[in-house]
């Protein structure tokens, strides 16, 4: 998708991540954690992979830290983005990666052990309601959505944002969304999992849930 790929457009390591920003048309700043963004998963990354189910597909992988890891590991995972500079450097990376939006055709669908959403990716294609939806279609009856949230009272919904980068000019404005902690275990029972919590770890927000 377009948004997807303006995200990703910007993800290049010469850029210093304090330029780096995500605003919404009312001039609020979003947290996309792109300070992980080239970053090996940290101990707390870890210990949330180690109690997926495989297969796992890791959902606007980016430049691939989650799928590479992963497959490091000798894991089975995936990890799709449509940005082909994202999808380059993970190939580089020797990452397990195909260029697709996670709304198009992909592959092993209803089989899926587990998908991730990190690092800010539970806003993709600004609907967050229908992005857990497609996400728990993807997966295998009793698989695992792990995905990152905002702290709680937080606004969810859609928004209109576009990403700024130092000196250079903004994107186009596109649509995202806004997920809160406490707003996660409502919407994913909607969206087709029999089961939904959340937890706190390490400062920031998880929401886990299991396809019924």
């Amino acid at each position: 998708m377009r948004a997807d790929a303006d995200v990703r457009r910007l993800r290049r390591p010469r850029r210093p991540r304090s330029q780096l920003a995500l605003v919404t048309a009312d001039g609020d700043v979003l947290d996309l954690g792109s300070d992980r963004w080239w970053a090996t998963p940290d101990r707390m990354e870890r210990a949330i992979l180690a109690t997926l189910p495989d297969p796992v597909l890791d959902v606007g992988c980016g430049p691939g830290r989650i799928v590479t890891a992963l497959a490091a590991a000798g894991r089975m995972a995936l990890g799709v983005d449509p940005s082909p500079h994202a999808v380059d450097v993970a190939v580089r990376r020797r990452a397990p990666v195909l260029r697709r939006s996670v709304f198009g055709p992909l592959p092993g669908e209803g089989r899926w052990g587990s998908i991730v959403l990190l690092d800010g990716n539970v806003g993709i294609g600004g609907d967050a309601e229908a992005l857990l939806r497609r996400c728990a279609a993807l997966l295998r009856p009793g698989g695992h959505l792990v995905a990152e949230l905002e702290p709680p009272s937080t606004p969810s919904g859609p928004v209109t944002v576009r990403l700024r980068a130092g000196e250079a000019a903004p994107t186009p404005w596109f649509r995202w969304a806004r997920l809160a902690a406490d707003v996660f275990p409502d919407v994913a029972r909607v969206a087709g999992f029999g089961r939904a919590e959340v937890e706190r770890t390490g400062g920031r927000w998880f929401g886990r849930g299991v396809r019924a």
